[in-house]
């Protein structure tokens, strides 16, 4: 048996950031230059007493609802965020409870970033196909917003909250996943990180002070980090082998690709991997001007998009691909 995205979709917070307002907060701010770099106009921030398993439960609702999905069929509860409610029990063990899953549901937990997407899939694909699982459900999704320092120009300008909900299930001609390429370089770990919090530097015996880095950004060991040149540098020289890869791994000729939907980390990280593939103008998906980078949500919800506008049909052949946290990179294949 294969296994096959069957239903997806996609919850946003309330509350949204515009350009507008960043440039009242950053009046020293070039937003339009900022903005044509980004590829984004607004984001969804959760709001204070908000989790990032708030939002997954959310989207999860939303996804029984949309697709008339019988809640009692789930028997795998995937659950992605570097966020946790706790350090113990696993978040997801708190979704199976308030989702009203079943008790005979597997549930897990993982943090893997801008790549986590496509490891899910992955490991959805590998439950559904060993036959240890029929039905999975995976949810991913951030809060990074509450990572961010306030006064962080930068990284307030590109990311957003959001979280996604796939259920991935036995199929024979629906959605089918293809193979996978993986890769990672820890040597890289600190390029985007969160130094402080966690078990190396515990709060509060790791009390951290601001600092402003050379561009002007008030940064914080306690809040998100992100090396913007390194990054660029990274995903511009391993997304695109990492693509061909996977075209030569599934057997795909690049012009009979209908989309690459591709993590959405900006707009000139895209830019630049497409030009890089000589990727055609109707292959490329930019999902970024109405929510930014959210992180591990940014393929679903790109995908989930395409759908909705028209952009893809059954029997169209999609590249997923993933690049970032970690340093980290993941892609694979989809046939609708």
């Amino acid at each position: 048996m294969k296994a096959g995205i069957k239903a997806i979709t996609y919850h946003l917070p309330e509350k949204v950031i515009t350009n507008e307002e960043l440039s009242r907060q950053f009046p020293n701010v070039r937003m339009e230059d900022l903005t044509r770099l980004t590829g984004v106009y607004r984001r969804h921030v959760a709001a204070p007493d908000e989790t990032a398993s708030d939002l997954a439960f959310q989207s999860a609702e939303k996804l029984f609802d949309e697709y008339n999905i019988d809640r009692s069929e789930i028997d795998f509860l995937i659950y992605c965020s570097s966020i946790a409610d706790y350090f113990t029990p696993p978040t997801s063990c708190i979704l199976q409870h308030r989702l009203r899953l079943s008790n005979d549901t597997g549930t897990y937990d993982f943090n893997q970033g801008c790549t986590a997407y496509i490891h899910g899939l992955a490991q959805a694909k590998g439950l559904i196909e060993s036959g240890q699982a029929k039905n999975v459900l995976l949810l991913t999704a951030e809060t990074i917003s509450k990572k961010i320092h306030p006064k962080d120009k930068s990284n307030l300008a590109i990311f957003g909250d959001g979280a996604a909900a796939t259920l991935i299930s036995e199929s024979e001609d629906e959605g089918l996943l293809g193979n996978f390429v993986f890769g990672t370089d820890g040597g890289k770990y600190d390029t985007i990180i969160i130094r402080h919090g966690g078990a190396r530097h515990l709060y509060p015996e790791t009390i951290s002070e601001d600092y402003k880095d050379a561009f002007g950004n008030i940064r914080n060991d306690g809040c998100f980090f992100m090396n913007g040149s390194e990054v660029f540098t990274f995903s511009a020289s391993r997304a695109p082998k990492m693509i061909r890869d996977t075209l030569e791994k599934n057997n795909i000729l690049q012009e009979n690709v209908k989309l690459f939907v591709l993590h959405q980390a900006n707009r000139i990280i895209l830019e630049t991997i497409f030009k890089k593939l000589s990727v055609r103008n109707d292959q490329e998906l930019f999902c970024l001007k109405n929510q930014g980078n959210t992180v591990q949500s940014t393929i679903p919800i790109a995908l989930k998009e395409a759908m909705e506008k028209g952009l893809i049909k059954k029997g169209d052949k999609l590249i997923l691909a993933g690049f970032g946290v970690g340093l980290s990179w993941a892609a694979t294949s989809m046939t609708l």
